[in-house]
Order: structure tokens, then C-alpha cells, then sequence
């Protein structure tokens, strides 16, 4: 045997004993491969039942999500819903500490700003875009106020449980009112129109929205996803596919900058207590009935009388800005005021739960005279 057959046999047997070693190795990862559990399997095990990293297979770390329970429509008073959970401090957008001055930015559209908020003046009155003002005298027969007012406490905790913007919340919302406006519902299916539209509300608003199967799982599964999905197309059938138009919030961005003028809090907490005041402001049906321009700048002048009580809450540059006279937003503003300090939709909790957080400053324990003088 040459020298050279020599060298070569002991490189032919390591390729060998290395081929074999890999087709082994590939039998015991074949016999041992891991079945991806699903969320819902895990709502199977006992609570007090860890579970392990194994059983979720490698590298897998499982998303925890809670039913939030809505109670029962059909029978009062409900149970204290569950409050949202504390984990989602840590999933909080990031604001910035000082806001943009509108010149400097050219993302706020300065020179064109008094164009856009012409047009969205007008479209907030168009017919097609907004809710009637008592579509519950006129067209419910088995869904009332409170009713309603439970379902939008609810989904606060449902876009809480999910992390979503506030704007799917006011879109969802707007959803639930134009739809019954024209459609008579059933209590059995008013969180199903409740999950529905904020489903279609995510998908218009969200980046990354829930799955359909997200929000069968917030209602402990109480509907299926074919069911939820044939209440999507009710709901884009009822609307004919018009899902845009200002809200609340979409007034309250630029109403609230120009209140930011207190020099005895920060405009983060002024901020805050006004998108407190907006989202209390979604629980009254008695609200629905406002413009949401009106809303967004009865909501400016509470939260400056709030934060400044012996002060006139109103100046030259807010009524040019908002066009509103005091006088034009006193009913508005009385309804807030009263949900502000729980004399009504005080069993509501979930909004108030959810600005106590120290992410929002604590703005719902901000202190607030009983009563604001009628000179104002």
C-alpha cells in the first residue's frame, strides 16, 4: 500500500464516524421535538402549576394575556371588573419630556394647520360620520345607557390588556354608536359588537393589530371567530366602509397645546388630565350627543380650572383656536365634571384605575373643587 493510501484512509474514517455522529444526532432531535403549546392550552393547567421553559420548547417564552371579563349584560348590578394589569407600565409609548414647538417641527404642518382643521370642522357634522343623539330611545329596545357605559369601561381594559393607542379606542367607540344608531342589538351581542369594533378600529389605527383569535380569548371565548369576524362585515356594511374622521383626541393634540400655559404644573400632567377628562367623557352616552371639537375644548377649560381654580379657565387665544364660547360649553363641560367626581358612572372604574398609574402622573387623583362658579 502507497504512502498517499496510507495518509487518506484515517481522513476516510473521520468523515465516516462524523456522518454517523450528524445522523444521529438528527434521529434524537426528530424523536425529541417539541410541540409549540398554544395560549389557550396553558389557561388549561392548574394556577398553581408552573410552567416550565421545557414544556414550551426552546427559546419560546410564553406571552401571558387575562381574560377580562365584561359580567353579565342581562342581569345588575355586575362584578367589579378586573383591573388592568400592572405589567403594562412597560409597554407604554414613550413621551417626550418637552413638547415640539409647532414652527420648529415641520412634521405639525404649520402653514397648512388652519386648512386642516377646517376640513376636519366640517367633516366632524357630516351626517354619515356621526352617531345619533338618542339612538337608544329611538332605536334600542333591549340595550340601555348603562349598558353601554359598561361595554366602553370594559374595552378600556381590553386596549389597556393589548397596548393600544388611545386613537383605536376613540374609533372603536364611535364604531359602537354609529352601528346602533342604525341597528337594534341585543344584549347577548353587544360585547360582541363591542370586541368587533375595536378589531376593526385596530386595523384601521395599528401598527401591528391583535389577531381575530386575541379578542375571542378576551371573551373567555364566549364567541367564536366566525362569529366575530360576521359582526366585522355588519359593522364596515352599516358604516359603508367609512372609518376615518376626527375624534376627540384628533382636537384635543392641538386644543391642548395651546392651554399648556400654567406655570404651576408641567405640561405632561395638563397632558394627562385631559386625555383623563376625554376617555371619562366616552363612558356617558349623554356625551354623545357633542361634537367632538366641543368635547376636546370643554375638556381644555375643566382641566385649567382644575389645575388653577381661582383663574378664568378661558382666554382670547383658546376661542379663536377652538371657536367656542364658556357659555357653548357649559352643558359638556358640567357632564365631565360630574363624571370626574364619580356622581355619575362611579361604579366604572377602568379609566380611572388606569390614570392613578404613575405613567399618567396620577392625574385621576388630582384634586377638584366641587363646584365651578357660573361667572366662569
Amino acid at each position: 500500500m502507497s504512502d498517499k493510501e496510507n495518509h487518506a484512509r484515517p481522513q476516510r474514517e473521520a468523515k465516516k464516524r462524523a456522518a454517523a455522529a450528524i445522523t444521529e444526532q438528527s434521529n434524537i432531535g426528530t424523536a425529541k421535538k417539541k410541540k409549540r403549546i398554544t395560549l389557550g392550552n396553558l389557561t388549561n393547567l392548574p394556577p398553581d402549576k408552573p410552567v416550565s421553559g421545557s414544556e414550551l420548547g426552546d427559546n419560546i417564552t410564553p406571552k401571558k394575556r387575562k381574560r377580562v371579563p365584561l359580567g353579565e349584560l342581562t342581569n345588575f348590578p355586575l362584578e367589579k371588573p378586573v383591573p388592568g394589569s400592572e405589567t403594562e407600565n412597560n409597554r407604554v409609548r414613550k413621551k417626550p419630556a418637552t413638547e415640539p414647538d409647532y414652527n420648529s417641527d415641520p412634521q405639525f404642518c404649520a402653514p397648512y394647520v388652519s386648512d386642516i382643521y377646517e376640513y376636519l370642522r366640517k367633516m366632524e357634522v357630516d351626517p354619515s360620520r356621526r352617531p345619533l343623539a338618542d339612538y337608544i330611545q329611538k332605536v334600542q329596545s333591549d340595550v340601555n345607557a348603562k349598558m353601554r357605559g359598561i361595554l366602553v369601561d370594559w374595552l378600556v381594559e381590553v386596549a389597556e390588556e393589548y397596548n393600544l393607542v388611545s386613537d383605536t379606542l376613540y374609533f372603536c367607540v364611535s364604531y359602537i354608536d354609529r352601528f346602533l344608531s342604525l341597528n337594534a342589538l341585543s344584549r347577548e351581542k353587544l360585547q360582541l359588537l363591542g370586541v368587533s369594533s375595536m378589531l376593526l378600529a385596530s386595523k384601521y389605527e395599528e401598527i401591528k393589530p391583535p389577531e381575530v383569535e386575541d379578542f375571542c380569548f378576551i371573551t373567555d371565548n364566549a364567541y367564536s371567530k366566525e362569529q366575530v369576524v360576521e359582526m366585522e362585515a355588519d359593522i364596515l356594511k352599516t358604516l359603508k366602509f367609512e372609518l376615518g374622521g376626527p375624534t376627540v383626541k384628533t382636537f384635543l393634540r392641538r386644543f391642548s397645546k395651546v392651554g399648556q400655559d400654567s406655570d404651576h404644573t408641567s405640561n405632561l400632567q395638563f397632558e394627562f388630565l385631559c386625555y383623563y377628562l376625554a376617555e371619562l367623557s366616552l363612558l356617558d352616552y349623554n356625551c354623545v350627543k357633542f361634537l367632538p371639537s366641543l368635547v376636546a375644548a370643554s375638556v381644555v377649560f375643566l382641566a385649567r380650572f382644575m389645575l388653577s381654580p381661582m383663574t378664568h379657565p378661558w382666554n382670547s387665544a383658546l376661542h379663536h383656536l377652538t371657536r367656542y364660547e364658556p357659555s357653548d360649553l357649559k352643558e359638556c363641560i358640567l357632564n365631565i365634571h360630574d363624571l370626574y367626581l364619580s356622581r355619575r358612572g362611579g361604579s366604572l372604574k377602568a379609566v380611572r384605575e388606569k390614570y392613578k398609574q404613575h405613567k399618567f402622573k396620577c392625574v385621576a387623583t388630582t384634586p377638584s373643587p366641587p363646584e365651578i362658579p357660573l361667572y366662569f
